[in-house]
């Protein structure tokens, strides 16, 4: 398993300075100009300084392989620097990656936004978990009982309906239509600026958070219950359950010892693909409700022409996928002794 692990790691390093190659020229390539915010009545010349100022009279793959430098090197040299005091190099002129809005280091900013986007998207893909895999269980334990019904209707309807449709209703049920003083009611907005010193502060954490995670986990929980009550409908009819029940077994020991630990191959693969969705955050419902994550700060660059933000985020994304991907194969070798790596 190590060998094999050390073996997909060094395969990836290609892969992924490949997936960020691509990600440079198709923004490269995009009409968007870093000035075209600007005021019309700066002239032609000053605004040709300031695209020299950005470095964009250079060739493209020189701003690659500057990039590259900065990301690759001067990022994580930086890192050890903050965090454990060591100091490699020129540690105070070291170039980092810069956004082209706000003058400031890339991964400074992503740091900062990091939190806000774990706190809710990715508390809303831990509850989603926590209810997709019971329900999808029993859905298939109990196949076209009442419960399998409810479960495939509240499924299809977190399928069918878009989340910021049901942001919205949510908002207007519980921040317009409920009074602000009824225990009940729920802020509209994500106060980003809000610490949780005590235990009001945390009730009031909670309370903003409930309606964003909401949304998400009604998004999420419907494509995981389903995988999971696929998954277990196939194994439900195997020889060895079968097998199992005949050696005299209990039943709950059949099914969430032998029949869940098979089911859920299939399904470690679409929770591990899904946990980078959680840093890149629900760019819709994060705009919705006001969370100042990743999300928002991805259509800052987008709608600023901000090619290094965009470019850094979009690499990290790239980077968590093929990460989580090794993870997800790891995972089936512990969950069926068969599957082996050599």
């Amino acid at each position: 398993m190590l060998n094999y692990t050390i073996r997909r790691l060094i395969f990836a390093i290609p892969t992924l300075l490949f997936i960020s190659f691509i990600i440079f020229i198709i923004l490269d390539m995009a009409p968007n100009d870093p000035t075209g915010n600007l005021p019309l009545t700066i002239p032609p010349e000053v605004r040709q300084k300031i695209r020299e100022s950005l470095g964009l009279d250079a060739p493209m793959y020189i701003r690659y392989l500057l990039w590259c430098n900065q990301f690759f090197i001067n990022e994580p040299l930086n890192m050890l620097h903050q965090w454990f005091g060591w100091c490699i190099g020129d540690c105070e002129g070291r170039l980092r990656v810069e956004s082209w809005i706000t003058r400031s280091p890339v991964v400074d900013s992503i740091v900062e936004r990091m939190p806000q986007t774990l706190w809710v998207v990715g508390m809303s893909y831990v509850v989603s978990i926590l209810v997709a895999v019971p329900i999808g269980v029993i859905s298939a334990y109990k196949q076209y009982s009442w419960f399998d019904q409810a479960g495939t209707l509240v499924s299809m309807i977190g399928f069918a309906v878009p989340t910021f449709f049901t942001g919205l209703v949510l908002q207007i049920v519980f921040s317009t239509m409920i009074p602000s003083d009824h225990w009940a009611w729920l802020p509209s907005k994500y106060n980003t600026l809000h610490e949780v010193t005590d235990w009001q502060s945390f009730v009031y954490q909670m309370r903003q958070m409930a309606m964003p995670v909401t949304v998400l986990a009604l998004y999420n929980m419907a494509q995981l219950s389903r995988f999971m009550r696929a998954s277990m409908l196939d194994n439900l009819s195997q020889d060895y359950v079968r097998t199992a029940r005949a050696k005299g077994l209990r039943e709950r020991t059949v099914v969430l010892v032998h029949v869940l630990r098979n089911s859920l191959i299939p399904v470690v693969t679409v929770i591990a693909l899904g946990v980078p969705t959680i840093f890149g955050g629900a760019i819709i419902t994060e705009q919705i409700f006001g969370v100042n994550g990743l999300g928002a700060l991805l259509i800052i660059g987008i709608q600023g022409a901000d090619i290094p933000l965009v470019q850094t985020l979009t690499f990290i994304f790239a980077v968590l996928i093929v990460l989580f991907n090794l993870i997800a194969d790891i995972l089936y070798g512990l969950l069926d002794p068969r599957i082996r790596y050599e």
